[in-house]
């Protein structure tokens, strides 16, 4: 084992976390920590983890970025037919995790995905620069490309093609929704005691809360 990495460790110790502080649902606890993740001026604060599975069960691991949450979970846009697009199309089910670390804090989530609906995917990519329109257009991403050269002729071609024009977003491209079935709200504290409360969502509908062991 190499020493100097098995010595690397933290002191936690900012805030603590108990049932106390607890909202009755796991968006409304997401969204208490996001208001505080957000007035912290943490940076890209809307990073997260994406693991997905393909159908026979071989993991992958990525950072996307959340574009909106509500009630009907969390939503973040890609290319459909990207590597993350197939294993979702195999298997519509992913975990999404934020470490905000200045804030010693972690939320994992654990749900189904759906796609967004057409018209929230089209007026998120309208809402988008246009150099990310065009990257969109003409990526094909997780595919195989000859070159750096080659995907920025593409993107030049492109470019001067459409000039100011609008853009129409590409039928491969598009957002989805995870919604959340088990939740996980995980804060850092001293001795590696960690406070873990965990949200299930239950045949009524409630969520049911409990504390797991660190």
């Amino acid at each position: 084992m190499n020493n100097d990495i098995a010595g690397i460790r933290k002191t936690y110790a900012s805030a603590t976390l108990s049932e106390a502080d607890m909202a009755a649902d796991p968006v409304s606890q997401f969204d208490k920590w996001w208001k505080e993740a957000v007035n912290a001026n943490l940076l890209e604060v809307n990073a997260m983890t994406l693991a997905t599975a393909s159908a026979d069960g071989f993991p992958s691991a990525r950072i996307v970025l959340l574009k909106g949450f509500d009630t009907a979970g969390f939503a973040f846009f890609t290319n459909y037919e990207s590597f993350k697009g197939r294993q979702l199309e195999e298997n519509p089910r992913a975990c999404l995790v934020f470490f905000w670390k200045e804030l010693e804090r972690q939320v994992r989530i654990t749900g189904v995905v759906q796609k967004t609906t057409g018209a929230e995917s089209e007026e998120y990519f309208q809402s988008r620069p246009k150099g990310s329109q065009a990257g969109a257009a003409v990526s094909p991403q997780s595919r195989v490309i000859e070159s750096r050269e080659w995907l920025e002729h593409q993107y030049t071609e492109f470019e001067n093609a459409h000039g100011d024009d609008h853009i129409n977003r590409p039928g491969y491209w598009g957002g989805y929704r995870v919604a959340p079935v088990v939740v996980e709200f995980w804060q850092g504290r001293p001795s590696r005691l960690h406070d873990r409360m965990q949200y299930t969502l239950q045949d009524d509908g409630n969520w049911e809360l409990v504390r797991l062991a660190p």
